[in-house]
Protein backbone atom coordinates (compact mmCIF):
# COMPACT_ATOMS: atom_id res chain seq x y z
CA UNK A 1 0.00 0.00 0.00
CA UNK A 2 1.06 3.56 -0.76
CA UNK A 3 -0.28 5.75 2.05
CA UNK A 4 -0.82 9.40 1.10
CA UNK A 5 -3.26 10.63 3.75
CA UNK A 6 -0.73 11.86 6.30
CA UNK A 7 -2.56 15.18 6.76
CA UNK A 8 -5.34 13.15 8.40
CA UNK A 9 -3.02 10.93 10.44
CA UNK A 10 0.56 9.86 9.81
CA UNK A 11 1.35 6.26 8.88
CA UNK A 12 3.30 4.14 9.49
CA UNK A 13 4.24 4.97 13.05
CA UNK A 14 7.94 4.64 13.89
CA UNK A 15 8.97 1.49 15.71
CA UNK A 16 10.09 3.68 18.60
CA UNK A 17 6.50 4.88 19.04
CA UNK A 18 5.11 1.33 19.08
CA UNK A 19 7.74 0.22 21.60
CA UNK A 20 7.10 3.23 23.86
CA UNK A 21 3.36 2.48 23.94
CA UNK A 22 4.01 -1.18 24.68
CA UNK A 23 6.51 -0.38 27.40
CA UNK A 24 4.15 2.11 29.03
CA UNK A 25 1.26 -0.35 29.12
CA UNK A 26 3.51 -3.03 30.63
CA UNK A 27 5.50 -0.83 33.03
CA UNK A 28 3.27 2.17 33.79
CA UNK A 29 -0.22 0.75 34.15
CA UNK A 30 -1.21 3.04 37.02
CA UNK A 31 -2.78 6.50 36.83
CA UNK A 32 -0.27 9.37 36.88
CA UNK A 33 -0.68 11.85 39.73
CA UNK A 34 -3.00 9.51 41.62
CA UNK A 35 -0.47 7.77 43.85
CA UNK A 36 3.07 7.89 45.25
CA UNK A 37 3.90 4.23 44.63
CA UNK A 38 6.45 3.33 41.94
CA UNK A 39 4.12 2.48 39.04
CA UNK A 40 2.11 5.69 39.46
CA UNK A 41 5.34 7.69 39.64
CA UNK A 42 6.56 6.00 36.42
CA UNK A 43 3.34 7.09 34.71
CA UNK A 44 3.81 10.65 35.95
CA UNK A 45 7.34 10.67 34.52
CA UNK A 46 5.94 9.71 31.10
CA UNK A 47 3.76 12.82 31.07
CA UNK A 48 6.58 15.00 32.39
CA UNK A 49 9.14 13.83 29.81
CA UNK A 50 6.74 14.30 26.87
CA UNK A 51 5.76 17.74 28.16
CA UNK A 52 9.45 18.67 28.31
CA UNK A 53 10.01 17.49 24.73
CA UNK A 54 7.08 19.56 23.51
CA UNK A 55 8.40 22.57 25.42
CA UNK A 56 11.74 22.19 23.67
CA UNK A 57 10.05 21.79 20.28
CA UNK A 58 7.93 24.95 20.65
CA UNK A 59 10.43 26.96 22.77
CA UNK A 60 8.24 27.08 25.88
CA UNK A 61 10.06 28.10 29.07
CA UNK A 62 7.74 26.28 31.47
CA UNK A 63 6.33 22.95 30.30
CA UNK A 64 3.46 23.24 32.80
CA UNK A 65 1.87 25.58 30.26
CA UNK A 66 1.46 22.65 27.84
CA UNK A 67 -1.82 20.78 28.29
CA UNK A 68 -2.53 17.28 26.99
CA UNK A 69 -5.88 16.63 25.28
CA UNK A 70 -7.48 13.79 23.37
CA UNK A 71 -7.00 15.62 20.05
CA UNK A 72 -6.59 19.04 18.45
CA UNK A 73 -10.37 19.47 18.21
CA UNK A 74 -10.79 19.33 21.99
CA UNK A 75 -7.83 21.70 22.41
CA UNK A 76 -9.38 24.21 20.00
CA UNK A 77 -12.70 24.05 21.84
CA UNK A 78 -10.89 24.62 25.14
CA UNK A 79 -9.01 27.61 23.73
CA UNK A 80 -11.94 29.29 21.98
CA UNK A 81 -14.59 28.71 24.66
CA UNK A 82 -12.13 29.54 27.42
CA UNK A 83 -11.54 33.04 26.02
CA UNK A 84 -14.68 34.15 24.20
CA UNK A 85 -17.60 35.53 26.20
CA UNK A 86 -21.12 36.67 25.34
CA UNK A 87 -21.23 39.51 22.82
CA UNK A 88 -17.53 39.24 21.87
CA UNK A 89 -16.13 39.56 18.36
CA UNK A 90 -13.76 36.95 16.89
CA UNK A 91 -11.62 37.22 13.77
CA UNK A 92 -10.79 34.06 11.85
CA UNK A 93 -10.13 33.19 8.18
CA UNK A 94 -11.75 31.55 5.18
CA UNK A 95 -9.31 28.62 5.29
CA UNK A 96 -10.10 27.25 8.75
CA UNK A 97 -10.95 23.68 9.72
CA UNK A 98 -14.37 22.83 11.15
CA UNK A 99 -12.69 22.40 14.53
CA UNK A 100 -12.47 26.20 14.59
CA UNK A 101 -15.58 27.03 12.54
CA UNK A 102 -18.05 24.85 14.44
CA UNK A 103 -17.19 26.06 17.97
CA UNK A 104 -17.53 29.61 16.65
CA UNK A 105 -20.88 28.77 15.09
CA UNK A 106 -22.02 27.30 18.42
CA UNK A 107 -20.94 30.48 20.21
CA UNK A 108 -22.81 32.62 17.66
CA UNK A 109 -25.99 30.66 18.34
CA UNK A 110 -25.66 30.45 22.13
CA UNK A 111 -23.69 33.55 23.21
CA UNK A 112 -24.50 35.97 20.40
CA UNK A 113 -20.88 36.48 19.40
CA UNK A 114 -19.89 38.04 16.07
CA UNK A 115 -17.43 36.36 13.70
CA UNK A 116 -15.46 37.97 10.86
CA UNK A 117 -13.89 35.59 8.33
CA UNK A 118 -10.94 37.23 6.61
CA UNK A 119 -10.72 36.56 2.87
CA UNK A 120 -7.93 34.52 1.33
CA UNK A 121 -6.71 34.26 -2.24
CA UNK A 122 -7.15 30.95 -4.07
CA UNK A 123 -3.55 29.97 -3.35
CA UNK A 124 -4.23 30.33 0.37
CA UNK A 125 -2.57 33.73 0.93
CA UNK A 126 -4.31 35.84 3.55
CA UNK A 127 -5.68 39.34 2.92
CA UNK A 128 -3.68 40.83 5.79
CA UNK A 129 -5.13 44.33 5.34
CA UNK A 130 -8.66 42.96 5.72
CA UNK A 131 -7.58 41.28 8.93
CA UNK A 132 -6.17 44.55 10.25
CA UNK A 133 -9.29 46.52 9.32
CA UNK A 134 -11.61 43.89 10.85
CA UNK A 135 -10.49 44.61 14.40
CA UNK A 136 -13.18 46.12 16.63
CA UNK A 137 -13.36 47.42 20.19
CA UNK A 138 -14.87 44.10 21.32
CA UNK A 139 -12.54 41.80 19.35
CA UNK A 140 -11.63 39.15 21.94
CA UNK A 141 -9.65 36.66 19.83
CA UNK A 142 -7.87 36.17 16.51
CA UNK A 143 -8.03 32.46 15.61
CA UNK A 144 -6.04 31.30 12.59
CA UNK A 145 -4.39 28.14 11.34
CA UNK A 146 -0.69 27.98 10.59
CA UNK A 147 -1.45 26.10 7.38
CA UNK A 148 -4.63 25.01 5.62
CA UNK A 149 -5.34 21.27 5.61
CA UNK A 150 -6.51 21.45 1.99
CA UNK A 151 -4.87 24.41 0.24
CA UNK A 152 -1.54 23.83 1.97
CA UNK A 153 -0.40 27.46 2.09
CA UNK A 154 1.40 28.85 5.14
CA UNK A 155 -0.22 31.85 6.84
CA UNK A 156 2.00 34.76 8.00
CA UNK A 157 1.75 34.06 11.72
CA UNK A 158 4.54 36.49 12.66
CA UNK A 159 2.73 39.36 10.94
CA UNK A 160 -0.65 38.37 12.35
CA UNK A 161 0.81 38.15 15.85
CA UNK A 162 2.36 41.62 15.52
CA UNK A 163 -1.05 43.06 14.61
CA UNK A 164 -2.68 41.21 17.52
CA UNK A 165 -0.07 42.47 19.99
CA UNK A 166 -0.49 46.07 18.81
CA UNK A 167 -4.18 45.84 19.72
CA UNK A 168 -3.66 43.61 22.79
CA UNK A 169 -5.82 40.84 21.33
CA UNK A 170 -5.01 37.19 22.13
CA UNK A 171 -3.97 35.07 19.14
CA UNK A 172 -4.83 31.38 18.78
CA UNK A 173 -2.80 29.36 16.26
CA UNK A 174 -4.05 26.00 14.99
CA UNK A 175 -0.79 24.17 14.24
CA UNK A 176 -2.38 20.78 13.55
CA UNK A 177 -0.82 20.66 10.07
CA UNK A 178 2.56 22.18 10.94
CA UNK A 179 3.64 20.86 14.35
CA UNK A 180 6.52 18.51 13.58
CA UNK A 181 6.96 19.97 10.11
CA UNK A 182 7.49 23.76 10.42
CA UNK A 183 9.29 25.36 13.34
CA UNK A 184 7.15 27.51 15.62
CA UNK A 185 8.74 29.53 18.44
CA UNK A 186 5.74 30.53 20.54
CA UNK A 187 7.61 32.83 22.91
CA UNK A 188 9.47 34.74 20.21
CA UNK A 189 6.27 35.15 18.20
CA UNK A 190 4.25 35.92 21.35
CA UNK A 191 1.57 33.37 20.56
CA UNK A 192 -1.02 33.20 23.33
CA UNK A 193 -2.57 29.83 22.47
CA UNK A 194 -1.19 27.12 20.19
CA UNK A 195 -2.91 23.84 19.36
CA UNK A 196 -1.14 20.72 18.09
CA UNK A 197 -2.25 17.28 16.94
CA UNK A 198 -0.12 14.41 18.21
CA UNK A 199 -1.02 11.91 15.50
CA UNK A 200 -0.04 13.86 12.38
CA UNK A 201 3.51 15.14 11.76
CA UNK A 202 4.49 14.58 15.39
CA UNK A 203 4.22 10.85 14.57
CA UNK A 204 2.33 9.92 17.74
CA UNK A 205 -0.76 7.71 18.01
CA UNK A 206 -4.35 8.80 17.52
CA UNK A 207 -6.03 10.14 20.64
CA UNK A 208 -3.22 12.57 21.42
CA UNK A 209 -2.99 16.33 21.07
CA UNK A 210 -2.64 19.41 23.17
CA UNK A 211 -2.67 23.10 23.86
CA UNK A 212 -0.02 25.62 24.85
CA UNK A 213 -1.43 28.39 27.08
CA UNK A 214 0.67 31.50 27.58
CA UNK A 215 1.30 32.40 31.24
CA UNK A 216 -0.31 35.74 30.38
CA UNK A 217 -3.64 34.05 29.60
CA UNK A 218 -6.08 32.87 32.27
CA UNK A 219 -8.14 30.41 30.26
CA UNK A 220 -11.41 29.23 31.77
CA UNK A 221 -11.33 25.43 31.92
CA UNK A 222 -13.83 23.58 29.72
CA UNK A 223 -14.39 20.63 32.08
CA UNK A 224 -13.93 19.94 35.77
CA UNK A 225 -13.22 16.70 37.58
CA UNK A 226 -10.63 14.52 39.22
CA UNK A 227 -7.01 15.65 39.03
CA UNK A 228 -5.43 13.53 41.77
CA UNK A 229 -4.43 16.59 43.78
CA UNK A 230 -6.24 19.10 46.01
CA UNK A 231 -9.23 16.77 46.17
CA UNK A 232 -11.03 18.78 48.89
CA UNK A 233 -11.00 21.97 46.83
CA UNK A 234 -12.88 23.15 43.73
CA UNK A 235 -11.09 22.66 40.43
CA UNK A 236 -7.40 23.47 41.14
CA UNK A 237 -6.03 26.64 39.55
CA UNK A 238 -2.49 25.41 39.02
CA UNK A 239 -1.29 24.18 35.64
CA UNK A 240 -1.46 21.66 34.07
CA UNK A 241 -3.93 20.06 36.55
CA UNK A 242 -6.54 22.77 36.04
CA UNK A 243 -7.03 21.75 32.42
CA UNK A 244 -6.41 17.99 32.61
CA UNK A 245 -9.36 16.63 34.60
CA UNK A 246 -9.81 12.88 34.29
CA UNK A 247 -7.50 9.98 33.51
CA UNK A 248 -5.02 10.84 30.76
CA UNK A 249 -4.04 8.68 27.79
CA UNK A 250 -0.70 7.79 29.38
CA UNK A 251 0.36 5.15 26.85
CA UNK A 252 -0.63 7.42 23.96
CA UNK A 253 1.38 10.29 25.47
CA UNK A 254 4.35 7.91 25.80
CA UNK A 255 4.04 7.19 22.08
CA UNK A 256 3.78 10.90 21.33
CA UNK A 257 6.96 11.54 23.31
CA UNK A 258 8.76 8.88 21.29
CA UNK A 259 7.50 10.39 18.03
CA UNK A 260 8.80 13.82 19.02
CA UNK A 261 12.15 12.24 19.89
CA UNK A 262 12.35 10.69 16.41
CA UNK A 263 11.72 14.10 14.83
CA UNK A 264 14.24 15.87 17.04
CA UNK A 265 16.89 13.26 16.32
CA UNK A 266 16.30 13.63 12.58
CA UNK A 267 16.17 17.42 12.86
CA UNK A 268 13.05 19.43 12.12
CA UNK A 269 14.66 21.14 9.14
CA UNK A 270 15.74 17.80 7.65
CA UNK A 271 12.19 16.45 8.02
CA UNK A 272 10.72 19.55 6.38
CA UNK A 273 13.19 19.46 3.46
CA UNK A 274 12.54 15.78 2.78
CA UNK A 275 8.77 16.18 2.82
CA UNK A 276 8.97 19.30 0.66
CA UNK A 277 11.09 17.46 -1.91
CA UNK A 278 8.48 14.70 -2.06
CA UNK A 279 5.49 17.01 -2.45
CA UNK A 280 7.29 19.12 -5.08
CA UNK A 281 8.07 15.94 -7.02
CA UNK A 282 4.42 14.90 -6.85
CA UNK A 283 3.12 18.33 -7.88
CA UNK A 284 5.50 18.49 -10.85
CA UNK A 285 4.33 15.09 -12.05
CA UNK A 286 0.64 15.84 -11.62
CA UNK A 287 0.84 19.19 -13.40
CA UNK A 288 2.22 17.43 -16.47
CA UNK A 289 -0.89 15.24 -16.81
CA UNK A 290 -3.66 16.62 -19.08
CA UNK A 291 -7.08 17.18 -17.49
CA UNK A 292 -5.69 17.39 -13.94
CA UNK A 293 -6.18 20.64 -12.03
CA UNK A 294 -3.71 21.27 -9.20
CA UNK A 295 -4.73 23.75 -6.47
CA UNK A 296 -2.82 25.76 -3.90
CA UNK A 297 0.47 27.67 -3.84
CA UNK A 298 2.56 27.83 -6.99
CA UNK A 299 5.11 25.06 -7.52
CA UNK A 300 8.20 25.31 -5.26
CA UNK A 301 6.57 27.85 -2.93
CA UNK A 302 6.57 27.07 0.78
CA UNK A 303 3.70 24.84 1.81
CA UNK A 304 2.89 21.89 4.01
CA UNK A 305 3.35 18.52 2.23
CA UNK A 306 -0.11 18.18 0.71
CA UNK A 307 -1.78 18.99 -2.58
CA UNK A 308 -5.41 19.05 -3.72
CA UNK A 309 -6.33 18.03 -7.26
CA UNK A 310 -9.27 17.22 -9.52
CA UNK A 311 -9.46 15.15 -12.69
CA UNK A 312 -11.86 16.28 -15.41
CA UNK A 313 -14.76 13.90 -15.92
CA UNK A 314 -14.34 12.07 -12.63
CA UNK A 315 -15.55 12.88 -9.13
CA UNK A 316 -12.96 13.15 -6.40
CA UNK A 317 -14.64 10.28 -4.53
CA UNK A 318 -14.51 7.97 -7.56
CA UNK A 319 -10.89 8.97 -8.13
CA UNK A 320 -10.01 8.08 -4.53
CA UNK A 321 -11.89 4.77 -4.88
CA UNK A 322 -10.09 3.90 -8.13
CA UNK A 323 -6.67 4.70 -6.67
CA UNK A 324 -7.44 2.43 -3.73
CA UNK A 325 -8.93 -0.53 -5.56
CA UNK A 326 -6.79 -0.53 -8.72
CA UNK A 327 -3.46 0.75 -7.38
CA UNK A 328 -3.57 0.30 -3.58
CA UNK A 329 -2.98 4.04 -3.06
CA UNK A 330 -4.66 5.70 -0.09
CA UNK A 331 -5.72 9.33 -0.65
CA UNK A 332 -8.75 11.29 0.52
CA UNK A 333 -11.55 12.82 -1.50
CA UNK A 334 -14.16 15.31 -0.31
CA UNK A 335 -14.37 18.65 1.50
CA UNK A 336 -11.85 17.65 4.19
CA UNK A 337 -13.77 19.36 7.04
CA UNK A 338 -12.89 22.77 5.56
CA UNK A 339 -15.87 23.96 3.49
CA UNK A 340 -14.83 27.64 3.43
CA UNK A 341 -11.40 26.73 2.05
CA UNK A 342 -13.15 25.01 -0.85
CA UNK A 343 -15.12 28.20 -1.49
CA UNK A 344 -11.78 29.99 -1.73
CA UNK A 345 -10.56 27.45 -4.31
CA UNK A 346 -13.88 27.33 -6.18
CA UNK A 347 -14.38 23.63 -5.39
CA UNK A 348 -17.21 23.84 -2.86
CA UNK A 349 -19.53 21.86 -5.16
CA UNK A 350 -17.04 19.20 -6.24
CA UNK A 351 -14.54 18.80 -3.42
CA UNK A 352 -11.04 17.64 -4.29
CA UNK A 353 -8.73 14.67 -3.98
CA UNK A 354 -5.98 15.37 -1.45
CA UNK A 355 -2.57 13.74 -1.49
CA UNK A 356 -0.53 14.31 1.69
CA UNK A 357 2.96 12.89 2.02
CA UNK A 358 4.89 12.00 5.17
CA UNK A 359 8.45 11.44 6.26
CA UNK A 360 8.29 7.70 5.50
CA UNK A 361 7.09 8.02 1.92
CA UNK A 362 9.64 7.31 -0.81
CA UNK A 363 10.45 8.77 -4.21
CA UNK A 364 9.34 5.49 -5.80
CA UNK A 365 5.93 5.76 -4.14
CA UNK A 366 5.57 9.28 -5.50
CA UNK A 367 6.54 8.15 -9.00
CA UNK A 368 4.15 5.19 -8.80
CA UNK A 369 1.34 7.58 -7.78
CA UNK A 370 2.05 9.84 -10.75
CA UNK A 371 1.97 6.84 -13.08
CA UNK A 372 -1.33 5.67 -11.57
CA UNK A 373 -2.86 9.11 -12.15
CA UNK A 374 -1.60 9.09 -15.75
CA UNK A 375 -3.25 5.71 -16.35
CA UNK A 376 -6.55 6.84 -14.85
CA UNK A 377 -6.51 10.07 -16.86
CA UNK A 378 -5.92 8.15 -20.11
CA UNK A 379 -8.41 5.35 -19.42
CA UNK A 380 -11.84 6.79 -20.17
CA UNK A 381 -13.51 3.52 -19.13
CA UNK A 382 -12.93 4.24 -15.42
CA UNK A 383 -14.32 7.78 -15.52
Amino acid sequence: MIYLDNAATSYPKPQEVIEAINDCINRCGANPGRGTYSMAMNSARVLYSTRERLAKLFNVSDSKNIIFTANATLALNMAIKGVVKEGDHVITTMVEHNSVLRPLTWLKEHLNIEVTKVDCFNDGRLDIEMLRSSIKENTALIAVNHASNIIGGILPIDEISTIAKEKQIPILVDAAQTAGHHHRDVEKTEIDLLVFAGHKSLLGPQGTGGLYISPNIELEELIQGGTGSQSRDPQPRNRPERYEAGTPNTSGIAGLGAGIEVIMNEGLEAVRKREKALIDRLIDGLMAIPDITVYGPKPKEDRVPLVAVNLAGMTCHMLAHTLDKAFDISARGGLHCAPDAHKVMGTEETGTLRFSVGFFNTEKEIDDTIMAMEKIAKDSSVK
